[in-house]
């Protein structure tokens, strides 16, 4: 067994021996005045159960001294100078720390052209190596693979952020969006941008409201938090199993603001009568937060008396309609909810249009919702906003929480009385390949078709008849899509349930949880894909083409009992079927597909 030598110990954390450690180094670790201010400030601000996130971690002792003696649940480290990392791993061994401390040979990037890689500048002492070449000595250029702060904070949700990154932070806190940051311990670097790049970095922090501890802080070190009304905009994701999706907040003098830009997340939502973010009656989608802060409007607004409840985001494209537009609806259904004059929505896009359209009107219709509904195209000041937490959508939330489930449960199709086969085929084929498609799906129908079921293509048919068939249904196979979802609010647990992905994507898992949550049946994934197509020139999912493996299809669907006999027409699919399908110009995805 090999022995590891100790150099010094800080804080209770042993540090071994290395090529980068000095006796002047060696004791300025002893005496905790190496990296002290940062030290100090973690330990006061770090609280038992936190999650952390480092810029810089050097030779690890920051962030080992942390995890050691603060206690947070998680501390996620980053450091460039690849010459660090296994000295500061070997660190971490020593102290036990390998489960709470992750190290990553990366540099976060918060603004959005982020690249694949940067070039970091190793000093031979590593302390004063940089992003930024500004020194006369010699140094050795290496490439750092990047990654996305704000993919690290939606997927992570750090409380406290701890950087020292020899300069980078005047242009991360440029570019960076601190929602949910509850503390920020920082070192600033003059030499690199001058006092007023200083100033600079200062003022970004002030501006998004954090306050520096004069106790803690240095002209050069900050240890700064913000008070408890903007941190609560850290609620993160909403959960299925409660917690603040489950929340009724009541917000007097409420300011709306629709959307005024197209981007995916953009400032927009509700803020209370003080100007301070409501955070419950934001959009989550996955772990990304599609409502942002924003900047309280100019001028004149329009004013709304009374009591309202809000609805979210109205989405016009049915499948996010379906999920995105719905969640806050169970608050109809609360104790003790005083009956609103209407229900308030903001349009997803800021040219969207306000009135709704036919398969909202019957979707709100069979959820025996007759208040006024309103989609909001200008700010607004509510008298008195009724804000309910997200209890549905994309993400962990996908299996609902229980007042949603119990509220659609209770009313969804309520009055509607089953009609139709005991067996169904839900199909995208009339859609065609443009909004995605299995091809030979014909093929799937007319064999489908000749063991008695009912071929049935949704778009076709108004939400009541939709819900008549899918009550009416023992058997169902579905090509996969949003017309599952709708199934899901008003499906049975004796019903059987196989679906046939088009895609590789997380909205199948998402239709999944969705359909087994709300229904009690455990629907069956035939992966049976042997190859994904994608039309030239994007990614993206839901435009995905699937190419099913026909005779492997079959073996399943008589596996698991949805047909019986001899096989009809499940021969593979071939070249001149599969061009006839695609009907423009597609490339095989390289995503991966089943096992044989």
């Amino acid at each position: 067994m090999t022995t590891i030598s100790i150099a010094a110990t800080c804080k209770g954390v042993r540090v071994p021996h290395s090529s980068f450690l000095t006796e002047t180094r060696i004791r300025r670790i002893e005496e905790a005045r190496y990296e002290g201010d940062e030290i100090a400030g973690a330990l006061a601000v770090v609280q038992p159960g936190d999650r952390v996130l480092e810029m810089g971690a050097g030779l690890g002792i920051v962030g080992a001294v942390t995890a050691l003696n603060a206690r947070p649940a998680a501390v996620l480290s980053f450091e460039a100078n690849s010459d660090l990392i296994p000295h500061a791993r070997a660190l971490y061994a020593e102290n036990g720390l390998e489960d709470v401390v992750e190290l990553r040979n990366e540099v976060v990037i918060s603004a959005p052209d982020r690249p694949e890689t940067v070039t970091f500048h190793i000093l031979n002492s590593f302390l004063g190596s940089s992003l930024i070449d500004k020194t006369n000595r010699q140094t050795r250029p290496v490439e750092v693979p990047t990654t996305s702060f704000d993919d690290l904070r939606d997927s992570f949700r750090p409380d406290v952020l701890i950087m020292d990154i020899e300069g980078g932070e005047l242009e991360f806190l440029e570019h960076a969006d601190l929602d949910g940051i509850r503390a920020v311990v920082i070192e600033f670097h003059p030499g690199v941008y001058g006092v007023q790049g200083v100033k600079t970095c200062k003022n970004a922090l002030r501006r998004v409201g954090f306050v520096k501890n004069q106790d803690l802080s240095t002209r050069f070190v900050w240890t700064c938090t913000r008070s408890p009304a903007p941190a609560q905009r850290d609620a993160g994701p909403p959960r299925a199993s409660g917690g603040w999706s489950e929340s009724l907040r009541i917000v007097t003098g409420a300011m709306i603001r629709p959307p005024e830009d197209t981007g995916l997340s953009t400032p927009s939502g509700v803020q209370d009568s003080s100007g301070i973010d409501v955070a419950e009656a934001a959009l989550w989608r996955n772990t990304r937060r599609m409502n942002l802060p924003f900047e309280r409007p100019a001028g004149p607004v329009t004013e709304l008396s009374g009591t309202w409840l809000w609805g979210g985001v109205m989405w016009r494209y049915f499948a996010h309609f379906i999920v995105e537009s719905v969640g806050r609806l169970w608050a109809l259904d609360a104790p003790d909810m005083e009956q609103p004059k209407g229900i308030l929505f903001i349009p997803r896009r800021p040219s969207g249009e306000t009135e709704l359209v036919t398969f909202q009107t019957g979707f709100f219709h069979q959820m025996g919702i007759d208040l006024p509904i309103r989609v909001l195209s200008e700010p607004t000041r509510v008298e008195r906003l009724i804000v309910p937490g997200q209890g549905f959508g994309l993400g962990d939330i996908s299996a609902g929480t229980e007042p949603f489930r119990r509220f659609t449960r209770t009313r969804f199709g309520a009055n509607v009385e089953p009609e139709g086969s005991d067996k169904l085929y839900i199909s995208r084929s009339r859609l065609g390949p443009r909004r995605g498609a299995l091809l030979g799906e014909e093929r799937i129908e007319q064999a489908l078709a000749a063991q008695g079921y009912e071929i049935f293509h949704p778009e076709r048919h108004d939400i009541q008849t939709q819900i008549a068939r899918y009550k009416a249904a023992r058997k169902i196979v579905a090509s996969e899509g949003s017309a599952l979802h709708l199934y899901a609010f008003c499906g049975s647990a004796n019903q059987e349930v196989a679906v046939i992905p088009r895609r590789r994507s997380g909205a199948t898992r998402h239709i999944l949880t969705h359909i087994s949550s709300f229904t009690g049946n455990d629907p069956a994934l035939l992966d049976v894909l042997c190859r994904v197509w994608q039309p030239a020139g994007t990614r993206r999912a839901r435009l995905s083409v699937g190419q099913p493996d026909l005779p492997r299809l079959h073996r399943a669907l008589l596996e698991r009992g949805f047909i019986t006999g001899a096989p009809s027409d499940w021969t593979p699919l071939q070249d001149s079927d599969i061009r006839e399908g695609l009907g423009g110009d597609y490339t095989p995805s390289d995503l991966p597909l089943a096992a044989e």
